[in-house]
């Protein structure tokens, strides 16, 4: 059983957002570090994915790399991120079909509301959706 409420420090939060909105048309994606499962660091990664408008793939090399520096810093994988900026902040069926890591927060920013982003916070394993509560 996952938590049902998860902090997230407003930082983070901001970062995320703001990754976002410097790319209005393509999503975003990257990777969240935590250390005694309190989230610390915010990693932007590329989106090498050939179709950026309504998918991500984080860009090996630099996902690499950020595990790397999660590795030395003595981080763990807390959470995955991405954005969708034409559609609502929920997992897509390519999103569960391409959740790979289910001990992670998959956190999802739309960008579809009218002067409003959206951030929610899921659990993806099996093909099951299990949403989170977010609180800063």
């Amino acid at each position: 059983m996952q938590k049902k409420e998860i902090q997230l420090p407003l930082k983070i939060i901001q970062q995320l957002l703001h990754h976002a909105q410097s790319s209005i048309e393509t999503e975003v994606c990257g990777l969240i570090g935590a250390k005694n499962g309190k989230a610390q660091s915010c990693y932007p990664v590329k989106n090498s994915d050939a179709n950026p408008q309504c998918k991500f793939t984080l860009d090996a090399a630099e996902q690499i790399s950020v595990f790397k520096t999660l590795r030395k810093k003595e981080e763990q994988l807390f959470a995955i991120y991405h954005s969708h900026p034409h559609s609502e902040a929920y997992p897509s069926s390519t999103d569960l079909a391409l959740a790979n890591y289910p001990e992670a927060l998959y956190l999802i920013i739309s960008l579809n509301t009218k002067d409003l982003l959206v951030l929610r916070g899921f659990y993806l394993l099996d093909n099951q959706v299990e949403e989170v509560g977010l609180i800063m």
